[in-house]
């Protein structure tokens, strides 16, 4: 009974977390795709007459320094973020499942190769190659997704590789093998089904992951043009208003860029739980 009482408590908390992660993540959804049709933004208006007026109901989150609605450039600058982020963190799940894969699975002196590969690109910092790709390309959406893409590929193709060294050890592949399954019918039917949890589970994690990378890269100058709607353009215009005491056209964006990511955590966090069921009878104890 002692232990049921005391184990109760931590599966309402994780139940509420799930709870609130879920219902934050619909709202942002909801946002994203009902707002933009509902009330047209013109990325280039300028209103000096209303420039940085505090929150009020006319303007919830009050404006900006040239007068622009700090809420509905927001909710652009959320869509923006989640596009390159939900893109890029698909598009570098696809490569790392399948360079992790082909590495696992085929082992030898291929396995060699894709990981000094891996080794020599992840002692480079993620930012820095990221920002060398994106300055290639003029500033716009795709040069971001395909720079977070190609920066953020090789935490899958480690865990893939893992899992894939894991599941060759199994009897079920031993007993495949042996019945003449050939290599590739091993890995599509076998060893494919068995990783793409993780890779899923990696794929989740690496949305808020590219959202803020992608915030940087703005941030910087080297993302999306000065005057489009993103969350590390917002953040980046509004230093001067912050310090001169305006704290808003500051304090949303960052909120608008936290939230997701900690209700996208919540719900990845119950995921790993339920795809390891050791670590999550460990937790109970």
């Amino acid at each position: 009974m002692a232990d049921t009482a005391i184990a109760l408590p931590g599966r309402a908390a994780r139940r509420v977390r799930i709870v609130t992660s879920a219902v934050l993540v619909v709202a942002v959804a909801l946002a994203v795709l009902l707002v933009p049709p509902l009330a047209q933004l013109d990325q280039q208006a300028v209103d000096l007459a209303n420039k940085l007026l505090p929150p009020s109901p006319a303007h919830p989150f009050g404006t900006d320094d040239v007068g622009r609605d700090l809420l509905l450039r927001c909710v652009y600058g959320l869509r923006v973020s989640l596009l390159v982020g939900l893109v890029a963190a698909f598009t570098a799940t696809v490569v790392g499942t399948a360079i992790g894969a082909l590495a696992g699975a085929f082992g030898g002196w291929t396995d060699r190769v894709v990981m000094r590969v891996v080794d020599a690109l992840s002692s480079i910092p993620h930012l820095l190659l990221g920002i060398f790709i994106v300055a290639m390309f003029r500033p716009g959406v795709w040069p971001v997704i395909i720079s977070v893409a190609l920066t953020h590929w090789i935490s899958t193709a480690r865990i893939v590789r893992s899992e894939v060294l894991s599941l060759r050890s199994r009897p079920f592949i031993d007993a495949a093998v042996s019945g003449g399954a050939s290599r590739t019918r091993v890995v599509v039917r076998h060893l494919l089904p068995g990783v793409l949890p993780q890779a899923g589970l990696a794929a989740v994690l690496m949305v808020p992951h590219a959202m803020w990378h992608e915030s940087a890269l703005s941030f910087l100058g080297l993302g999306l043009p000065a005057h489009q709607a993103s969350l590390g353009n917002l953040v980046q215009s509004a230093r001067g208003s912050l310090l001169a005491g305006d704290w808003w056209p500051t304090l949303f964006p960052g909120l608008f860029l936290i939230i997701p990511t900690l209700a996208l955590a919540g719900l990845a966090g119950a995921w790993r739980d339920r795809i390891n069921p050791r670590r999550k009878s460990e937790l109970m104890l």
